[in-house]
């Protein structure tokens, strides 16, 4: 069978700004989107208002049709999802899906995933390429098959990091990136032009796939007994979400939760034992295994966040 822009019905699934910018420009480039799946609305907040995804409040201002299942396994769901008669179904920034979704529409589900598979399989590629100081990273789409992250690759492409670039920087760009991807490999599927490449075919020889797992708590805490640069790039990568934090000691001897967003590199050296700090009048840095850290943005557990000089004006550090 062959299709066109018009006649191919596309099914897309997202919940984050990540997916918004994708389907923005599916629905500007006249691509026929039968339906949109996101996250069920949930309380969020102090006053639990109802939290509605980015991809939802996109569906509602432009009329498409919106589901938003409990469950992606609840028959009512899939038999939804099946009298949309999809032809390709789009996933990007959403949850696991079950094989009798994806498995659905006759030209398969396609994936935009935020890094060079199979580096980064997992939930959270961009945090781990930016903290482990590398200096490119990219965008990539591949058909869902069983396993997480492991299907046949359709398209990639790569950009550079900046050595000052944090996640926020990174994601941005993949964002932008990965949109003109997806309209490009819908368009290789409109045209039948796609070869899908295993990843394994991408793996040198003894090599493994990287692994990206989801962020907690205990991964963002700052290790300052690691390299000065190891400490820089664990901060970049983690801002401005979730953020890294430490634990900072005030004159009065109160241990605080501090999280850093900003940092840099000085020329200077302090030498000190790991996680030292040291305060001047508008600096505050902190010592490394092998030299030190500037902070430059920080925020101290419930107040905003602030510079280093507007933070030390109102907090003495301990001994």
């Amino acid at each position: 069978m062959t299709y066109t822009k018009d006649s191919l019905k596309i099914v897309f699934f997202g919940t984050p700004d990540f997916a918004v910018e994708s389907l923005d420009r599916l629905v500007k480039g006249g691509y026929n989107i039968v339906g949109v799946v996101t996250m069920p609305d949930k309380p969020a907040g102090r006053g639990h208002k109802m939290f509605q995804s980015p991809v939802k409040e996109y569906a509602v201002e432009h009329g498409l049709k919106l589901l938003q299942p409990v469950s992606l396994k609840a028959p009512e769901f899939v038999d939804e999802l099946k009298s949309l008669n999809a032809d390709l179904q789009i996933v990007i920034a959403f949850r696991m899906m079950p094989e009798v979704v994806w498995s659905m529409p006759p030209l398969g589900t396609f994936n935009l995933h935020a890094s060079l598979l199979p580096k980064y399989r997992g939930a959270a590629p961009i945090n781990w390429a930016v903290m482990n100081g590398d200096k490119e990273t990219g965008v990539t789409t591949f058909f869902l098959k069983h396993e997480i992250d492991t299907g046949d690759i359709i398209q990639q492409e790569r950009i550079e990091i900046g050595d000052t670039d944090n996640v926020g920087v990174v994601h941005d760009k993949l964002m932008m990136l990965g949109a003109g991807m997806v309209v490009e490999t819908v368009d290789a599927i409109i045209a039948g032009t796609v070869k899908p490449i295993p990843q394994d075919e991408l793996l040198n020889k003894d090599e493994e796939p990287t692994p990206a797992p989801k962020i907690f708590k205990e991964t963002c805490e700052i290790d300052f007994g690691r390299s000065a640069q190891d400490v820089y790039n664990h901060i970049r990568g983690l801002s401005p979400y979730p953020a890294a934090w430490t634990a900072i000691k005030d004159s009065n001897g109160v241990d605080y939760a501090l999280k850093i967003y900003e940092t840099e590199l000085p020329d200077s050296r302090i030498i000190g034992k790991p996680g030292t700090a040291v305060a001047t009048k508008d600096k505050l840095s902190f010592a490394c295994s092998d030299g030190s850290i500037e902070v430059k943005s920080l925020q101290l557990a419930g107040k905003k966040r602030m510079t280093t000089a507007e933070f030390l004006r109102g907090f003495k550090l301990g001994e």
